[in-house]
């Protein structure tokens, strides 16, 4: 049995010792940088106003680099531990050599976030967004680092990896297809301006109806106003069309596009005691004071033919009414100004004659644009037997009960009288 000594003075001992110490140095070394690092560098940039040193250290980069310390003590340490065989030195060599790889590459990747972190928060970052690309360049990096990794550890040169990549290239294609097409689309999404973050999109095909969240490589997020979360591929955005209401948003003022759908057996000229109600109303007065005087002039010219009525020219309730709904539209202060206003008639048919609204509120908000709306045709749907007008709607079960109950007391005189004569017969 060896003796203390012996064992001591031993040849692998000493190595054990060694790479003992050396492994302590190495872990005494991370130690110490990261003391630094997190206590005395982080202590004072929270007392700058600077805010990129947080977001280094918010995303991690100083904790990477703080671990390349013990790799650099070990790669150039082991050369002094005694009795270590060459090709385990190379070995060491190689691995740590990987490590540091390994750390630069998400060192840097972890700068890359910092950056885009502090990109989004500025007012062009709010709009466009950084994501894809720098996602793009990460995919980059990596890829190199694999590379540069595998060369290192298995002692083969970079070019001959490559060669074989090329070899593999119908393959890889395959592979990074998603991230090829992502790449082409955030392109042209971006070079283009056709999406930001913060936009309104509707894509029907892909179930999305709200507000672009994030912006990526390969994806989308969209909150639709359900609240849900449709995350579309990017590359779907230029395969496939898709609205942006963005525009619309810009321009301040939303469009109104309904038609009031008007009964036509309740349309007819009006007659003078007609005429007279609504004069009264402030808005029709300058528009029939204009229009009498045309109207008598045209008839005048007739002549004797001007004696029989359906050769005069007369106004009609419903041109009357989209006179006034014109005017009204013009006047009311929640109608944009400067935007397309006009009452139109399209082609009448089985729901009846459609009186079209076609104007923009003032305001793009949701919930006001709502209330405009509202208030525009509660006012009018209201106004409407003013002059004689009526809105068309299917029968329901209430009139169907109405005209069966019209009908009844008539059928029991009926049915009285038949009994009644046939008693006389």
């Amino acid at each position: 049995m060896p003796t203390w000594h012996e064992l001591m003075n031993s040849p692998w001992m000493h190595t054990a010792l060694g790479a003992a110490i050396l492994l302590a140095t190495a872990w005494l070394a991370g130690a110490l940088t990261r003391f630094v690092l997190f206590r005395v560098v982080r202590g004072i940039a929270r007392r700058t106003a600077w805010q990129w040193d947080e977001a280094l250290f918010r995303h991690g980069m100083f904790r990477w680099l703080a671990r390349m310390v013990p790799t650099v003590v070990v790669q150039f340490g082991i050369v002094l531990v005694p009795g270590v065989p060459d090709d385990t030195e190379r070995l060491v060599g190689n691995l740590m050599s990987a490590l540091m790889v390994f750390f630069v590459v998400m060192a840097i990747s972890a700068a890359l976030s910092a950056v885009e972190d502090l990109y989004r928060q500025t007012p062009n970052g709010q709009q466009r967004s950084l994501k894809g690309l720098l996602q793009l360049v990460k995919l980059g990096l990596f890829v190199v680092a694999a590379l540069v990794i595998i060369a290192a550890v298995t002692g083969k040169q970079i070019g001959l990896l490559l060669s074989g990549l090329g070899a593999m290239s119908a393959v890889l294609m395959l592979i990074f297809k998603d991230t090829i097409l992502g790449f082409v689309a955030g392109v042209q999404l971006s070079s283009n301006d056709m999406l930001r973050v913060g936009d309104w999109i509707t894509m029907p095909g892909a179930g999305a109806d709200g507000d672009v969240l994030d912006i990526t490589l390969y994806t989308v997020k969209v909150r639709n106003f359900d609240q849900t979360i449709v995350t579309i591929p990017t590359w779907k955005l230029i395969a496939e069309s898709y609205q942006n209401w963005r525009g619309m948003s810009e321009s301040g003022g939303r469009r109104i596009k309904r038609a009031l759908m008007i009964d036509a057996s309740s349309v007819h000229f009006l007659s003078e005691a007609e005429l007279a109600h609504l004069s009264r109303l402030r808005v029709l007065q300058d528009y029939l004071a204009g229009k009498h005087g045309e109207i008598e002039q045209w008839n005048r010219q007739l002549g004797d033919a001007a004696e029989e009525s359906f050769n005069r020219r007369r106004l009609t309730n419903l041109g009357t009414f989209r006179a006034y709904v014109t005017a009204y539209l013009k006047q009311h202060p929640r109608v944009h100004r400067t935007m397309t206003c006009m009452v139109r008639q399209l082609a009448g048919g089985a729901q009846g004659i459609p009186l079209e609204l076609y104007c923009f509120t003032a305001t793009t908000a949701w919930a006001d644009y709502e209330n405009i709306q509202g208030d525009i045709f509660d006012h009018l749907i209201a106004l409407l037997p003013e002059f004689g007008l009526a809105l068309y709607q299917q029968p329901s079960g209430q009139d169907v009960r109405a005209g069966l109950a019209a009908l009844a007391p008539r059928q029991a005189e009926s049915h009285a009288g038949r009994i009644a004569g046939a008693t006389g017969a």
